[in-house]
């Protein structure tokens, strides 16, 4: 079996007939070690710095070992292999190079020492097989205080989180506005960070509110090694069963952290949500009730006879009118992204399956006015597009049963403007 150690000693071999074999000098071996600071800056504690070994052999090299100091007061990780191949000397000569990144992470403030790598070679000097070490310069490494106002690497609350980005996707199944009471979703939230190993991100966050139960899963944590730095990822999970009948708002959850690209404090938010409230039709209403007793019947018949012969000359309305399921979920999942046009194209749907609905919405005042708003986000210039319209709210609204009023209280051709943009008037 041909392991990975097997193709480097044999890649090696093949490169030192490149190298002419002669005696080596004094500058033809070195190793060269040199931290990549953010912006050149001292780092704070946790913070990722790359270290970058660089070695140049101008003589063949038959086999090789990198022996690694302990670094202690670091944690630390390789990206990657290690990179093989040939540079041009200043004199004109060719030589091998070796490279090696690795990510190191301090853990307290203070200043340490990096204490030199070494890189052991076995080689050909003039004929003779020769074994040599390498070494490396040790390397002070100054790790900042944190002077900034709060928060920072020593302080117990909030979490200190140093990351070149942070990214949080948050995903529901069901969908928290379709719960009714006694009802359970699962919400996981998944936090990515790049330039962190996944010991380093925080712990799972409190969610808790008035009216819900919540069960917390367990937490996964991953690291993922790029080219560029480790990549953290935690999944956190909850299950959360609706405890009240009511629309219960659930508020938005911040997550501090540390830009190491712009030296700067900023914040991710797992979002908002609202349980309930989403959907008008509540299924608990469509189950099939248990038979009644024979007594209740006769007094139900009873009771419905009377007010049969209480409403002789008159005529019962039409029920509520609502955008179907369908409509009202893909209506809500296009405003929770701020998608404008998708919108606008649903309601335009809506305008041809359900006129009566449509001409609900023009006789509210209010609604009108951001039905015509939507509009002119949708179709107007950039300049005068509207900036400040809540969507997410619009499809609450538009989302409401209504009841049917009499023909002759609804305005005249209530209509939704064409998904094309507005009529031009002649």
């Amino acid at each position: 079996m041909v392991t990975a150690r097997t193709i480097l000693s044999t890649l090696l071999i093949l490169l030192a007939f490149a190298v002419p074999a002669r005696a080596v000098e004094p500058g033809d071996l070195t190793l060269t070690v040199t931290p990549d600071l953010p912006n050149g800056t001292q780092p704070y504690a946790r913070e990722m710095v790359l270290l970058r070994l660089r070695g140049v052999y101008r003589t063949q090299v038959l086999l090789e070992e990198v022996r690694q100091p302990a670094l202690v007061n670091f944690s630390w990780t390789q990206l990657g292999r290690d990179h093989w191949g040939r540079t041009r000397m200043p004199d004109g000569q060719m030589a091998l190079e070796f490279e090696r990144t690795i990510a190191v992470f301090p853990q307290h403030t203070g200043t340490f020492t990096i204490d030199p790598f070494i890189h052991r070679l076995t080689i050909n000097d003039n004929g003779e097989r020769k074994q040599i070490d390498v070494r490396s310069e040790p390397i002070p490494f100054p790790v900042a205080a944190w002077t900034g106002p709060s928060g920072g690497p020593d302080a117990a609350e909030p979490w200190w989180l140093p990351a070149r980005d942070v990214a949080i996707t948050d995903s529901w199944d069901p969908d928290p506005e379709t719960l009714n009471l006694g009802d359970t979703a699962r919400r996981i939230v998944t936090l990515e960070a790049q330039g962190m190993l996944a010991e380093g991100l925080p712990p799972r966050p409190v969610m808790r509110t008035r009216g819900i139960i919540t069960f917390a899963g367990p937490v996964k944590r991953e690291t993922i090694i790029t080219p560029s730095g480790p990549v953290a990822r935690a999944t956190y999970q909850w299950d959360i069963k609706k405890g009240v009948s009511e629309v219960i708002p659930l508020d938005a959850i911040k997550i501090p952290w540390f830009d190491t690209l712009t030296r700067t404090l900023r914040e991710a938010e797992i979002p908002a949500r609202q349980i309930g409230g989403g959907l008008a039709d509540r299924e608990e209403d469509l189950k099939a009730t248990g038979p009644a007793s024979w007594p209740a019947l006769a007094a139900a018949t009873l009771a419905a006879f009377g007010l049969g012969l209480a409403l002789i000359g008159f005529r019962t309305g039409p029920g509520r009118l609502r955008l179907d399921r369908g409509q009202a979920r893909r209506l809500r999942l296009a405003a929770a992204s701020g998608d404008a046009a998708a919108v606008r194209a649903i309601l335009a749907r809506a305008v041809q399956a359900q006129p009566e609905l449509t001409a609900l919405w023009q006789a509210e005042p209010d609604l009108a006015r951001d039905l015509a708003a939507l509009d002119r986000r949708v179709f107007g210039p950039a300049a005068t597009a509207e900036r400040q319209l809540d969507l997410p709210d619009l499809a609450r609204r538009l989302s409401r049963p209504r009841r049917p009023r009499p023909a002759a209280a609804l305005a005249p051709e209530p209509r939704l403007a064409p998904l094309d943009g507005p009529v031009a008037q002649a």
